[in-house]
């Protein structure tokens, strides 16, 4: 170990100015076992490095690299596993822990030795020496004795010396002398050790020869030793006042860092002092305005709004910890407190004040509004107020009781203002609507039924099917009763209803719709969703269908928790509570002056909310009229089905005839001018489905009409009405009753052809019944030009039939077929033409027919008919023109 010990000094270390002071042989524990040396080394110039160095022996040769190096001063612990027993291992704690295995327990604890001597010399640091024995660590030794052990030790290292080149070359003399000094050893070592006797002995010869010269020397020993010794009392004064000055140097240090604590902490001290100061210090205008701020000017009111913001700030403000318990920072957010609450309370006396004055100052211009039929407008008073919408906004953050306290204010006394503007408005359009249509029905003399099928419930109360005499006669005189006819008054009445009715809408909407975004601007309830405050119960929700209903019981518990919309839509509710209530009661009026009213209603009103729809579909107002359309639509239905009812219970006359029944003049009507109001109209398909139920009730009764009647044939009066059925929806083109169109055409066409077969007759009834017999017979299998041998149908009973049908006779009857068709149907259809001009196709028709028979039946008998086609021709046409 010591030859490696010179050589790894020798190669390694020399050269970087190291010595090496301990090493020991190990190999990592628990892997494969490659040896390495560990080596603890110092460096020979100041300061002093002290370093553990692992030496491995290279691959490629005999000589050693170093592999890794660690300052002693990274050390942290030093473990030995166990002090009680041997055991080669142990761990360095570095960086991280690096476990060895040296080759014996005795180089171990030398190496660690020689580690806590470096240590307790050079470091004096506290590196943990685990399960080693205290033989190894000498703690109890002085300073000044571990330091002549570690000084031992580099003695003894320095014991051997490199030969300088002149003792290298005595060496080689002498060797050369003795020429055996290689081969005999001994002998050269004996002749060394005889030489060196002698010339010890020359020596001490010599030393006590000089005697004087050792005195002096010994003399010159004492007073070297006296100096040491007065060098090492200065040195020792020296260090004692190193010492005290490494004391006041540690004084002045500590002092140091103290000043430098003391001044950190003033910075952060400042720090949260500006803190608290700038975040947490209202000014005093603010104080002033918050005390004492005028809220009537707009100066005032600015003031007060930065205020309020100003304090809202300051009483938000994030603390840091510790803030809370500080007395001044207590006493501040008690002013605030103070602060805040008294101009809550200042703002909610001036704006109860403000609230309550608008209530009771509207009265007196009410009559001048209503006189005009127009609703006031608020427009003055929400300008007003809108400069406290910041304020309100700022009461709502902070005092949510008192902001919801105004906001029942607001609603209470608003909601009794306009009660009382509604409720004069709704009277002054019902006195307007009663009073035209009274002032119209004196102006001519109508106080009940016109005798014609109108809109009004009592005429069709008391609506009777009379003969078209009457009905002229009638007519004719409600024309001489004026300029106007009863139908121009009941439109003139309808277009005033309609414009009466618009109005109504269109005063309730501008105020609706700026109520509402006043309430969501002032009261700031149009962004997060919050707690429904008291101030009314939900009424109406939509529904899965098309129109707004009312809300079941079971759902008011789930709308508790509502968006600030719906709060919008409650306080609404709130105060236009009226506006619901007095449209249906003016809906049943119109609807009792003339339930066609129910059209323009139901067509306005549909305008109306899809309008509103568009607009925000959750709205007070989209609500409030699609409940309302609801009754509109309801008073619709009861109209359709009154009239179908009416046509049910019609009765006819059974003294005149038929003619057109006044429920097909009726629907007609109701056609016109529904197609009038509905043009354009959002809610086209609730008049689609009343024209199809009308138009099969109608289908119904005329056909029930017919069956019933006496005095009129009953294809008359299926054709005759169906042809007007027809001429109505042609002319009328609606599209949605273009199968039923086509199915009165069919039944006019098919009625027309009943009647004229049936009215026709057999006009030759001998001639008929003789030719029926020949078709019998030759459907029985006879041939056709064997007939005329049969007896019954022989040639000379066929012109004794003819014979009895000259042409004299035949215009005779024809004549008086012409009064009786002329008699059976009325005037206003004017189908006496078409029925005449069909029946002459027919008797041609049947004339044809009797010639095809006796031309193929008698052939070559020469047998023909008293008159011709052209004959015929004339018959008709004369009797046309002399009628």
């Amino acid at each position: 170990m010591t030859a490696i010990k010179h050589a790894l000094q020798r190669d390694i270390f020399t050269p970087n100015d190291e010595r090496l002071l301990g090493i020991v042989n190990v190999c990592k524990a628990g892997k494969k076992k490659k040896n390495c040396f560990l080596c603890a080394t110092v460096s020979t110039e100041r300061p002093v490095q002290v370093k553990v160095v692992k030496v491995k022996k290279s691959d490629k040769g005999d000589f050693y690299k170093r592999q890794q190096t660690w300052e002693l001063r990274d050390l942290t612990e030093v473990d030995a596993k166990d002090a009680s027993k041997e055991n080669p291992e142990f761990d360095l704690h570095f960086e991280k822990v690096y476990r060895w295995l040296a080759s014996s327990t005795a180089e171990k604890n030398s190496f660690i030795s020689c580690i806590w001597k470096l240590n307790q010399r050079y470091l004096r640091k506290k590196v943990e020496f685990v399960n080693v024995s205290s033989q190894l660590l000498e703690e109890s030794v002085p300073s000044g004795e571990s330091q002549s052990v570690a000084g031992g030790d580099e003695d003894a290292l320095d014991d051997y010396q490199e030969l300088s080149t002149r003792e290298e070359q005595d060496i080689e003399g002498m060797m050369e002398m003795c020429e055996y000094a290689i081969s005999n050893a001994e002998a050269f070592a004996e002749q060394l050790s005889r030489e060196l006797q002698v010339l010890d002995g020359a020596n001490i010869q010599s030393i006590m020869a000089s005697e004087k010269q050792v005195n002096i020397l010994m003399q010159l020993l004492d007073e070297a030793l006296g100096e040491v010794d007065t060098i090492e009392g200065k040195l020792s004064s020296y260090e004692e006042m190193l010492q005290s000055v490494k004391e006041q140097m540690d004084q002045i240090s500590q002092s140091n860092r103290l000043i430098q604590i003391s001044n950190t902490n003033n910075v952060k001290l400042l720090d949260e002092i500006q803190f608290l100061v700038n975040y947490m210090d209202l000014s005093k205008g603010h104080v002033r305005a918050l005390q004492e701020g005028d809220l009537t000017s707009p100066k005032g009111i600015e003031a007060c709004i930065n205020a309020s913001e100003a304090l809202l700030q300051c009483m938000n403000v994030a603390l840091r910890p510790g803030h809370d318990k500080l007395m001044a920072v207590t006493q501040q957010q008690l002013l605030f407190a103070e602060l805040r609450d008294t101009f809550a309370r200042r703002l909610t006396n001036h704006l109860n004040n403000v609230f309550v004055h608008q209530g009771h100052d509207q009265s007196s211009t009410l009559v001048q509004h209503t006189a005009e039929m127009s609703l006031p407008k608020h427009s003055p008073l929400h300008r007003d107020l809108l400069r406290y919408a910041k304020l309100m906004e700022w009461l709502k953050n902070t005092h949510r009781e008192k902001y919801e306290g105004l906001s029942r204010t607001y609603v209470d006394y608003m909601s009794r203002l306009y009660e009382r503007e509604i409720k004069d408005f709704f009277e002054v359009a019902k006195i307007k609507m009663a009073g035209t249509t009274k002032e119209a029905k004196g102006k001519f003399g109508l106080h009940g039924s016109s005798g014609k099928l109108t809109g009004s419930t009592s005429s069709l109360n008391k609506l009777t099917v009379q003969g078209s005499n009457s009905r002229r006669s009638q007519s004719s005189s409600l024309l001489d009763m004026g300029n106007m006819s009863a139908s121009d008054l009941d439109v003139a009445d309808r277009t005033k209803f309609d414009k009466i009715f618009e109005q109504v809408l269109s005063e309730l909407e501008p105020l609706c719709l700026a109520e509402q975004d006043f309430i969501s601007k002032f009261f700031k309830l149009q962004q997060h969703p919050t707690v429904t405050p008291p101030l009314a119960q939900p009424e109406t929700e939509e529904t899965d269908g098309s129109m707004p209903s009312r809300m079941p019981p079971q759902a008011e518990h789930r709308h508790s928790m509502s968006s600030e919309k719906d709060i919008v839509r409650l306080m609404m509710n709130k105060i236009f509570q009226s506006i619901e209530t007095e449209l249906n009661s003016l809906i049943a009026l119109g609807d009792k002056i003339d339930s066609f009213n129910s059209l323009y209603m139901l067509v306005k009103m549909s305008h109306h909310v899809w309008t509103a729809e568009n607009v925000d579909p959750a709205s007070y107002l989209s609500t409030t009229l699609g409940n309302v359309l609801v009754t509109v639509k309801r008073n619709f239905d009861k109209c359709i089905s009154g009239q179908i009812r009416q046509m049910e219970e019609v009765k006819i006359s059974k003294k005149s005839k038929v003619g057109i029944l006044l429920f097909v003049t009726a629907f007609e009507e109701f056609a016109e001018l529904a197609e009038t109001i509905f043009r354009n109209a959002e809610r086209r398909g609730d008049l689609d489905k009343a024209y199809v139920k009308l138009i099969r009730a109608v289908f119904v009764n005329v056909e029930k009409v017919a069956n019933e009647s006496q005095k009129t044939p009953r294809d008359v009066v299926m054709m005759e009405n169906f042809h007007h059925i027809f001429s109505t929806l042609s002319r009328l083109k609606i599209s949605c009753l273009d199968a039923e169109r086509r199915e009165a055409k069919h039944k006019y066409t098919d009625h027309l052809q009943s009647y004229v077969i049936n009215s026709l007759g057999q006009p030759l009834e001998k001639l008929n019944h003789f030719f029926e017999g020949v078709e019998a017979r030759v459907a029985q299998g006879v041939r056709e030009e064997e007939v005329s041998y049969q007896l019954a149908f022989n040639k000379q009973e066929l012109r004794k039939v003819i014979k009895e049908y000259p042409g004299k006779e035949v215009k005779k009857g024809l004549d008086n077929l012409y009064k009786k068709v002329d008699k059976h149907l009325c005037e206003e259809e004017s189908l006496l033409q078409v029925v005449w001009h069909s029946m002459q196709d027919e008797f041609i028709r049947q004339y044809k027919h009797f010639e095809d028979l006796i031309g193929r039946c008698y052939p070559g008998s020469g047998i023909t008919m008293d008159f011709t086609i052209q004959d015929m021709l004339e018959y008709f046409s004369s009797i046309a023109q002399s009628h």
